[in-house]
């Protein structure tokens, strides 16, 4: 970007393939003018790569520069050049104009090194649904910025990467799983992991599901039933002579209740309510009713349930096994891959044609890792920091906060990814109610968390290892 650019109005307006580099030439000539702000409009090209077609999308991104004494404070935004079009189409050369300008975009300008609202999309599952903050995929892509003013989530990243994820194009994945109350019918896949790792952390349990208030999670192998057998060849031969069994009977099923999809207009593999799903199976011959439930006790006694209840924090290993029970939601952190091989599942799988039990079976661990003591990592005064859970790639701590509790919120990675679980939470002067996600970018300036409430709150916070 050549100075005489730059000294030539107060909006720049240039065309490129890395938003990011126009800022960065920007800045530095910026850092050395007089003037006190400065508009620069990139208008790119963007691939959108999680789609299967591989679309391009027309965008503009804005940085706003303006200094501050001897500091220079950065904003952006990104929107579709169409609509920057139609905003800018009154545009008059002045300073005074920008803020115009900005106030007229149909999206959210964020300050580049404040903490920025994830907006998430809701996943219809058969089991009930997942809660994306972070997800990029063609089911689902997350969004950033106020209510009504978000974007999707891969357009900000794409306009400064290195700004907001230290130059890393998919965030550690972070959503809630919000399964069905009702037995069977919100049981998660009992499935295993090849390379995705992920922790779970309960923040509510359905008390109609589980009046004492401890539901479950299928997690790994039940060890008295292993001593039934030679050794733990013969019992994963036996185990999978059980899901095979159950699997011939599941298919039938299925099939039937396809007839029933058609029959009331229903796409093969759309999601429905449980509501539906009974209505359907409430048609099946009680007698096959009666041989599925046989069969399926049979197959899940190889398994082992374990007891949760609000504030545990599961951690799942790569090739363990391992199925979410009804009513008990998570918020879960985990590898940005899509991956799994799925052993069972008591209803029909609608993203494939059958399960992966004999591919799983030849790599699945038997026993779940020895449950560990957090690391407290820091204390003060009515507040304890503890590192939950650390993988190859990333980790997460836990922050503890009794009512009034206050502390310093700083990042020692690239970028983070926090949650609020309970209520009163502030960061700054920024209320933070239950479920809200934030993205701290790595140029995120340290902050204040408190609790304002009256109840104990806690604040989850992911940061990258690599």
């Amino acid at each position: 970007m050549k100075s005489d650019v730059l000294n030539a109005a107060p909006l720049i307006r240039v065309a490129a393939k890395n938003p990011e580099v126009e800022l960065e030439a920007l800045l530095q000539q910026f850092s050395h003018d007089d003037r006190s702000e400065i508009l620069l409009a990139v208008d790119f090209e963007f691939c959108e790569y999680w789609r299967d077609e591989k679309p391009t999308v027309a965008l503009t991104a804005l940085f706003h520069l303006q200094r501050h004494h001897s500091s220079i404070a950065t904003a952006a935004a990104v929107l579709r050049t169409s609509a920057f079009e139609q905003c800018s189409q009154s545009w008059q050369a002045s300073t005074a104009a920008i803020n115009n300008l900005l106030n007229s975009l149909p999206v959210t300008v964020f300050p580049l090194n404040s903490a920025m609202q994830l907006q998430p999309v809701a996943i219809p599952k058969p089991w009930g649904r997942e809660i994306w903050y972070t997800g990029i995929e063609k089911r689902g892509v997350a969004e950033v910025g106020e209510m009504n003013r978000s974007v999707p989530l891969p357009w900000l990243i794409a306009i400064a990467p290195q700004r907001l994820l230290g130059g890393v194009q998919q965030p550690i994945l972070l959503k809630i799983l919000d399964p069905l109350p009702e037995p069977i019918f919100g049981d998660l896949y009992f499935e295993l992991h090849r390379e995705k790792q992920e922790v779970y952390v309960v923040t509510a349990i359905d008390r109609s599901a589980w009046p004492d208030g401890a539901g479950a999670i299928r997690f790994g192998f039940d060890s008295a039933k292993r001593r039934e057998y030679a050794d733990d060849k013969a019992f994963v031969n036996g185990y999978l002579f059980s899901v095979q069994t159950y699997r011939a009977l599941r298919q039938q099923i299925d099939e039937q209740i396809d007839t029933m999809r058609v029959r009331d207009g229903v796409g093969l593999n759309d999601p429905v309510s449980a509501a539906t799903l009974r209505r359907w199976h409430d048609e099946i011959k009680p007698e096959l009713h009666a041989s599925e439930a046989a069969l399926r006790a049979e197959m899940e006694s190889f398994t082992a349930l374990l007891p949760l209840r609000v504030g545990d924090v599961i951690k799942v290993p790569c090739l363990l096994p391992h199925s979410l029970q009804h009513g008990v939601r998570t918020v879960e952190f985990q590898t940005p891959v899509y991956e799994r091989l799925i052993l069972s599942f008591a209803q029909k799988v609608l993203t494939q044609t059958d399960w992966d039990t004999d591919e799983a079976a030849t790599v699945l661990q038997l026993d779940p890792e020895p449950a560990a003591a957090f690391l407290v990592t820091a204390t003060g005064a009515g507040w304890t920091e503890e590192q939950i859970v650390v993988f190859d790639d990333f980790e997460v701590r836990r922050l503890t906060l009794a009512p009034m509790a206050e502390l310093p919120l700083t990042l020692q990675r690239s970028y983070g990814l926090g949650m609020a679980v309970g209520q009163g939470l502030l960061l700054g002067d920024q209320r933070l109610e239950p479920d809200t996600a934030l993205l701290l970018p790595s140029g995120w300036q340290a902050s204040s968390l408190r609790n304002s409430g009256d109840h104990v709150s806690y604040f989850l916070l992911a940061q990258p290892l690599r």
